[in-house]
C-alpha cells in the first residue's frame, strides 16, 4: 500500500460504467482497491479537497459536454466544473500530480484558457496517435513508439494546446491529444485505462447519448473488439509508478 492514496475522481452517472472505468484504472495502474480513494463528483459534486492526503489525483471520462451552452447543463454538471475550477487551482499551485482522462483533459483545458468544441470530435474506436519532439523527454512517454494506439470517444475536445502547456501527442483527427502543463499535471484526450471490453460496455450504456448513431453500435462493438491499446495503458503504470510509488525527492 502507498503511503499516499491515490485520489479517483469519476463524473459517469451510471454505476456501469464508472465501476468499469474504476476497475480498468485500477488494473492498468497496477493499484489494488486499498490504495485509491473514490470519489464519485457526479454524485456528491467536488467537496474542499486537502491535497496533502493524496500522492496523486485520476481523472476519468464524463457524458457532459463542457461545450454545452451554460443554460443548458444540469445543476450537478455546473457544480462539478465550479469545483474543478477550484481544485484546478490548487493543483496548479503546487504543480501536484494529476491525469485527467478525456473528461479530465476538457476541465484542465479549460481551466488554462483554451477553448473547447465539437470541431475535433472522435468516432468511439482506436485511432494512431504520434508522440512529439517534446514527449522523447518526458517521462511518461520517453522510449516509447513514436506512433502507437489508444482508444478514443469524444464529442468535443481542445480546439488548441493551452499556451502554457507543452504538446505530447497529437493525431490528424485530433491535434491536441496529451499535454503536460508545468512537470507533474497531464491530460489526454484518448483514454490510457481505455480497452476492448471496457468500450463495449460504453458502447452499449451510451448508445443513444450522441457519440454515435444507435444503429452503429453493433458494428462499433465489432470493430474494438479487436482493438489492443498496450502503449496506452504504459503511460497510466508510468503515472502510478512515478507519483505513487516513488517519492518526491527520488521520482523514478
Amino acid at each position: 500500500m502507498p503511503s499516499k492514496p491515490v485520489l479517483i475522481i469519476q463524473l459517469r452517472p451510471e454505476d456501469i460504467t464508472a465501476d468499469s472505468e474504476l476497475r480498468a484504472i485500477l488494473r492498468y495502474g497496477q493499484l489494488q482497491a486499498g490504495d485509491v480513494v473514490r470519489l464519485r463528483a457526479e454524485q456528491q459534486g467536488l467537496p474542499e479537497l486537502d491535497l496533502a492526503y493524496y500522492s496523486a489525483i485520476i481523472v476519468g471520462g464524463s457524458p457532459f459536454d463542457i461545450s454545452t451552452p451554460e443554460a443548458q447543463k444540469s445543476a450537478i454538471q455546473r457544480s462539478v466544473e465550479s469545483g474543478f475550477m477550484r481544485l484546478l487551482d490548487e493543483v496548479t499551485r503546487l504543480d501536484f500530480p494529476f491525469l485527467g482522462c478525456c473528461s479530465g483533459n476538457g476541465l484542465l483545458a479549460k481551466y488554462c484558457g483554451s477553448s473547447i468544441s465539437r470541431r475535433y470530435a472522435e468516432a468511439v474506436g482506436g485511432v494512431d496517435i504520434t508522440l512529439t519532439a517534446a514527449a522523447q523527454q518526458d517521462p511518461l512517454l520517453q522510449h516509447m513508439p513514436a506512433s502507437f494506439r489508444v482508444m478514443v470517444g469524444h464529442k468535443e475536445a481542445c480546439d488548441e494546446t493551452p499556451a502554457q502547456a507543452t504538446l505530447l501527442a497529437t493525431s490528424p483527427g485530433c491535434p491536441v491529444q496529451m499535454f503536460r502543463l508545468q512537470q507533474n499535471i497531464y491530460a489526454t484526450q484518448f483514454h490510457p485505462e481505455g480497452d476492448a471490453g471496457e468500450f463495449i460496455t460504453r458502447i452499449n450504456t451510451y448508445r443513444h447519448n450522441g457519440y454515435f448513431e444507435p444503429t452503429e453500435a453493433d458494428a462499433l462493438i465489432a470493430d474494438v473488439s479487436h482493438e489492443r491499446t498496450p502503449w496506452s495503458h504504459e503511460i497510466l503504470r508510468r503515472f502510478v509508478q512515478r507519483y505513487v510509488w516513488c517519492s518526491a525527492a527520488d521520482r523514478c
